[in-house]
């Protein structure tokens, strides 16, 4: 059955169908030696996908991971500056197909989820299921209350209000104070943008935590592959509560 380009490669596992999109404008992707576009299909019954010159895996198993990502590594399959992706991280025979679930900035560290499966993806980063996600936030100075209330209730940013969020003084000492923030929405760079609209420097960021799923005692560089109950019970949850 002929199906969308984009879709062929999000179920092959290769990326998400964002990417893909990006890919096929790129003129990265070949339908039997021939160049490939936006709204193109194919049988992957009988038509050969290629990317990048290499065939389209078929029937990938699925795997989801759990890394603990550590600051100034890209999360990206590739990046066109040379520098570290998230993939550089793990073993060879494991990559095939992965692609990040999200992002978190360079400069920032923690959870982040690994998947070799674009329908997968897809779910998991649908708005519908609002996943929480928990953040340790060092701040330079120390917010005052009233100040920690703004940011609870929603600052604009590119427009719009951002939604409501938990925020919480966990201590400070001298010159700075670390605080748990938890969202349910992903903007670009969000919390150091509000932090900043605030008056405050961050000096450290880490992803604790993504919906119920807790980053534990993995190492920053390492990793653990979920179990397929683990990552069902995030997509079958609506509201995070995992």
């Amino acid at each position: 059955m002929r199906q969308r380009l984009q879709k062929l490669m999000s179920a092959a596992g290769h990326c998400s169908r964002r990417q893909a999109e990006e890919l096929l404008r790129q003129g990265r992707v070949e339908v039997n030696g021939r160049t490939a576009g936006l709204g193109d299909q194919a049988d992957p019954e009988i038509d050969q996908v290629c990317v990048d010159g290499s065939p389209l895996a078929k029937n990938t198993t699925e795997r989801v991971l759990l890394l603990n990502k550590p600051p100034g590594v890209i999360s990206s399959c590739h990046d066109p500056q040379g520098r570290e992706t998230v993939l550089d991280l793990i073993p060879p025979d494991l990559r095939q197909g992965l692609h990040p679930v999200g992002r978190l900035d360079a400069d920032s560290r923690g959870a982040l989820l690994l998947s070799n499966q674009g329908e997968l993806t897809l779910k998991l980063t649908h708005p519908r299921y609002a996943h929480s996600k928990t953040y340790r936030v060092t701040l330079s100075g120390t917010p005052s209350r009233s100040r920690l209330q703004r940011w609870r209730q929603g600052v604009e940013l590119d427009g719009s209000r951002t939604l409501p969020a938990s925020v919480t003084l966990l201590h400070s000492q001298g010159d700075h104070s670390v605080l748990e923030v938890i969202l349910r929405e992903g903007r670009n760079r969000q919390i150091r943008r509000i932090a900043s609209l605030l008056g405050y420097a961050v000096l450290d960021l880490q992803r604790v935590a993504i919906g119920g799923l807790a980053l534990g005692s993995i190492e920053e560089g390492c990793w653990r592959e979920l179990s397929r109950q683990e990552w069902r019970r995030l997509i079958s949850t609506q509201g995070g509560e995992a």
